[in-house]
């Protein structure tokens, strides 16, 4: 079994950490401006009155309350999150007695503004945008308003870092979108390069001899009665061009077998489940497999919980290979790559479709195995049957496999 190569660090710190992070040391540094620091003969700024008394020091500890509640919210609810580290941004520059919400103060609401422009779909992405803006907006409003001093210039600056982290979130959201949009190229190239390399096989191999084996069998015929010698020697013919065609469709499936992964691989965790294994039936490679293939991955560490629906029955041989082999490849992630005790697979035989879903509670990492093609390899099978595939981290943790098969009309039962 090959070892799972961990994420960078950075990646591994979530978004609500990132936050908490952000608002300490910008709440740290807020305090450090308070004081006179060796080499100053002054603070950099003199501190409020309210700031180091109980009802200061009880401000500061409630809004650093509403970060570390509204830093987890981030993954199912963004809005309320921004919405709650504003608040909390709002709550500490009271207690500052400064005209404008400071770059300090709104930092941990621009890192916010980030992962949710990276994460979440345009419209929900400008919303943060304008609520963070507007809030902005209306804190100097608000002053003018009363007639106080408002340091607009200050804010200006805040906005604009609000705006930036914002663009950069959205940068990174349309990389992934565009490397996921070429994933599906590639995908799609694929099918049509092997239909093309199919295509020239078969008529390589087959059309021309087909072709031939026509002519003689005519010719046979015609003169069958007349020249029997001559018949038989274009049926002789017939013979060795049927023998060097079926060699050939032979050698075209060995060739179109072996792109498939090893099944018989050692570090293949769901063991010998291949043809050439004399205790397992070439029945077997096929969703009639699937017990075996969950009894050797749960003896590799992993258990693996099968769950059927619907009438089991038989399916056509492609598309029974073709589900095999996708749940395959997916429980084998789950082993190499997640993380995860165990993993739920779920096969739906409905009236026109089978359905399978394959799920974890790892860390939500979709990876390919071996040679990095495990779901480009899915998609193109998936695409071959003209299914549905999709493959991406479940928003409660963990990762999701999930493929529709249609099946015939008259699929045999």
């Amino acid at each position: 079994m090959s070892a799972t190569v961990p994420p960078p660090l950075l990646r591994r710190v979530p978004p609500s950490g990132w936050t908490a992070l952000v608002w300490c040391a910008s709440t740290l540094f807020t305090l450090l401006t308070t004081v006179r620091l060796p080499g100053e003969t002054e603070p950099g700024q003199w501190p409020a009155a309210q700031l180091y008394r109980w009802d200061g020091l009880t401000v500061t500890v409630l809004s650093t309350a509403l970060v570390l509640y509204g830093g987890p919210l981030l993954g199912r609810r963004p809005l309320v999150a921004l919405a709650v580290l504003i608040a909390a941004a709002i709550g500490e520059t009271t207690t500052l007695g400064v005209g404008e919400l400071p770059m300090a103060q709104y930092l941990a609401v621009a890192v916010a503004l980030y992962f949710v422009a990276a994460g979440r779909p345009r419209r929900t992405a400008a919303a943060g945008l304008a609520l963070a803006v507007g809030t902005l907006v209306g804190f100097v409003a608000f002053r003018l308003l009363r007639g106080w001093s408002a340091g607009v210039s200050a804010e200006l600056a805040v906005a604009l870092v609000a705006v930036i982290a914002w663009l950069l979130g959205d940068s990174a959201h349309r990389s992934r979108e565009h490397a996921r949009w070429m994933n599906e190229r590639a995908a799609e190239q694929a099918v049509t390069a092997e239909r093309l390399r199919i295509a020239r096989e078969m008529h390589d191999t087959v059309a021309h001899s087909i072709g031939i084996i026509a002519l003689q069998a005519g010719a046979a015929v015609r003169v069958a009665a007349t020249r029997p010698d001559a018949a038989r020697e274009a049926m002789r013919a017939v013979e060795a061009t049927g023998r060097e065609t079926l060699a050939g469709l032979r050698r075209m499936l060995v060739a179109l077998r072996e792109t498939d992964p090893d099944p018989t691989d050692p570090t293949d965790p769901t063991g010998p489940i291949a043809p050439t294994d004399p205790a397992c039936p070439i029945d077997s490679v096929g969703l009639g497999g699937l017990d075996r293939l969950a009894a050797a991955t749960t003896a590799a560490g992993v258990r693996v919980e099968v769950r059927r629906l619907g009438e089991v029955r038989r399916l056509p041989p492609d598309v029974d290979l073709s589900a095999f082999r996708i749940v395959q490849e997916s429980v084998t992630n789950v082993v190499r790559h997640s993380g995860a005790p165990a993993c739920r697979v779920t096969v739906d035989y409905g009236e026109g479709a089978l359905a399978l879903e394959v799920t974890d509670d790892g860390r939500g990492h979709g990876t390919a195995t071996g040679t990095g093609f495990g779901l480009a390899g899915m998609r193109e099978r998936v695409a071959l049957l003209h299914g549905e595939f999709s493959a991406a981290p479940r928003p409660e943790g963990g990762f999701r496999v999930a493929a529709r098969l249609p099946l015939p009309a008259a699929a045999p039962r």
